[in-house]
């Protein structure tokens, strides 16, 4: 039998704003056979696009229509002039920075601020909105990277964003609804969903083992040893690299972790299982004391007001 591959078909959807977002039908074929056919996306960041969006004499520009989709592709690196704000509906989202990987969860955006290079990839089937930020007069928005919750007022008010015409009428109605997601931003809640990514070749081979055996129950100077130093370099390289103990930024990852695939569809018991917990309740234990409450209760909390809207429709 010959190998599976793939025939992918691009389709450019458009606005008045020009591009807005590239979607691809992969057909994975077997022989003769078609044995799956998956939706992808992947955002436009061609630098013509870019530098499109960056010219539009507009505070607020909705480069996307809602995208809902099983998986948005992971971007190329890049950059824009503007800042942009990446709000998730359904899915979780991922922004990767130079030294940390923002998580998104579904009812909470990532504020990406201008000129920071990033890329952006999803888990599971991911429904967003994105919007482009360059507001007037400086307003108290976040200067680094970070993942903010969103309230259901905050969250129409990026709905209705979304449909704003690209030249809207700075001194209308529409003008002042983006003054008002200028408030809400500057006051929405910060959420620690952060991995640190350390710069130190020997911690991100460490980084790469321990994604790849979440499970693996080595000790810390077992860890140590496998990337060649010593527990006490380990622990002073960690300190000073990403301002956590071991264990901490371990547990921060199986947060990460665990996010993911609960989104996609994954029982709490087998995302224990799959990071090496004894127990679902050991997990679930871990999993309040780094977020607050257990996973169950977390997701849905955010699953609630995406199916409300759906319902609305």
């Amino acid at each position: 039998m010959s190998a599976a591959f793939p025939f992918c078909l691009k389709a450019i959807s458009q606005s008045e704003n020009g591009v807005i977002a590239q979607s691809r039908l992969c057909m994975y074929q077997s022989g003769r056979d078609e044995k799956r056919r998956r939706p992808l996306m992947y955002l436009d960041v061609r630098s013509d696009w870019l530098s499109y969006i960056d010219e539009i004499p507009r505070a607020l520009v909705a480069a996307n229509a809602v995208a809902n989709l099983e998986a948005l592709e992971r971007s190329p690196r890049h950059h824009h002039q503007k800042a942009q704000l990446l709000f998730t509906v359904r899915g979780v989202i991922n922004c990767e920075v130079e030294n940390a990987v923002w998580i998104v969860p579904p009812q909470c955006a990532v504020w990406i601020p201008g000129r920071l290079p990033h890329t952006v990839f999803g888990s599971g089937e991911v429904e967003c909105i994105s919007l482009f930020i360059e507001p007037p007069g400086a307003p108290n928005l976040p200067n680094e990277c970070c993942t903010i919750t969103v309230s259901s007022f905050f969250r129409h008010l990026l709905i209705r964003a979304n449909e704003l015409p690209e030249r809207y009428d700075v001194d209308g109605p529409d003008g002042r609804i983006v003054s008002v997601i200028f408030d809400e931003l500057a006051v929405a809640p910060v959420e620690d969903l952060r991995l640190p990514i350390p710069s130190d070749s020997r911690l991100k081979k460490l980084t790469d083992l321990l994604i790849a055996a979440p499970a693996d129950h080595a000790t810390v100077a077992e860890w140590a040893s496998r990337i060649a130093v010593s527990e006490r370099s380990l622990n002073r390289m960690l300190a000073e690299q990403v301002g956590m103990s071991f264990g901490r930024w371990r547990r921060q990852l199986h947060v990460v972790l665990a996010l993911r695939h609960l989104s996609a569809g994954q029982t709490v018991q087998a995302v224990a299982m799959d990071l090496g917990y004894e127990s679902a309740s050991s997990f679930v234990t871990m999993f309040r004391k780094m977020v607050g409450k257990p996973p169950s209760r977390y997701l849905l909390e955010r699953l609630r007001p995406a199916h409300h809207d759906h319902g609305e429709r």
